[in-house]
């Protein structure tokens, strides 16, 4: 059985720079993956390959059998797979809900958006709560969560999450992650990418390190979490 994602020997430069050298990783059906490393490994600039945002110098990306990587970004939404990207990105002046809908802009049958919003609000109480108030308005962490459960209205199969916790509170970035667990309660699959690499591979299946956009280091989150290269370089321990 294959893979949901599978990534193979992607390259991705900007002009004559190479920011991922010829990296392979999958992401099987269910699971949590994080890409974990620092500042300019690549990881970013591959979720935006995969979802169709940047074009591969070479390599392929597979989502669910089927090459994307050379498929437009509403289409490869369209077919199941969301980017929720670094920064949040949603729309100040815009309403919350208003944010939610254009989650939902690539879906072909439009049944069950509403019944999708409700779940968005029964996931992130705070929104439906505040649903006709200017995005703009919100925290960096009520922000994220908008970012993620507009993500969720294309009723994403996979859900690429950038850097959720970026500059929220210890107790906001908990919350997020909390909800990441969730969501795969639910049946989501996730490709993660968190600098915060053990609130990451505390709830990764699985786990692939990069650095200077090449994979050095892959492996199960719990084994990642006690490798002695992975806790100097990441984890802050000696």
């Amino acid at each position: 059985m294959s893979a949901m994602l599978e990534v193979r020997d992607l390259e991705v430069a900007y002009g004559k720079i190479v920011a991922v050298k010829k990296i392979s990783f999958s992401v099987e059906q269910g699971q949590v993956v994080s890409l974990i490393g620092t500042n300019g490994a690549g990881k970013t600039t591959t979720l935006r390959t995969i979802s169709g945002l940047l074009r591969p110098t070479s390599g392929e990306v597979l989502f669910q059998g089927e090459r994307i990587e050379q498929v437009a970004a509403h289409d490869i939404v369209a077919r199941g797979l969301a980017h929720s990207p670094e920064g949040r990105r949603i729309f100040p002046r815009l309403s919350v809900e208003e944010n939610l809908m254009l989650g939902a802009f690539a879906r072909k049958d439009p049944s069950g958006v509403r019944t999708d919003l409700d779940a968005a609000y029964e996931l992130f109480p705070i929104l439906g709560e505040r649903r006709k108030q200017p995005a703009g308005t919100f925290s960096g962490g009520e922000q994220q969560m908008l970012a993620m459960g507009r993500a969720m209205m294309s009723r994403p199969k996979l859900l690429m999450l950038d850097e959720p916790s970026m500059g929220l509170s210890p107790i906001m970035m908990k919350r997020i992650m909390s909800t990441v667990t969730e969501l795969q309660r639910q049946g989501t699959t996730i490709l993660l990418v968190e600098q915060n690499a053990q609130a990451a591979l505390k709830r990764a299946d699985y786990g692939y390190v990069l650095e200077v956009g090449k994979i050095v280091l892959s492996g199960s989150g719990s084994d990642l979490l006690v490798n002695d290269s992975v806790r100097k370089a990441y984890l802050g321990e000696d």
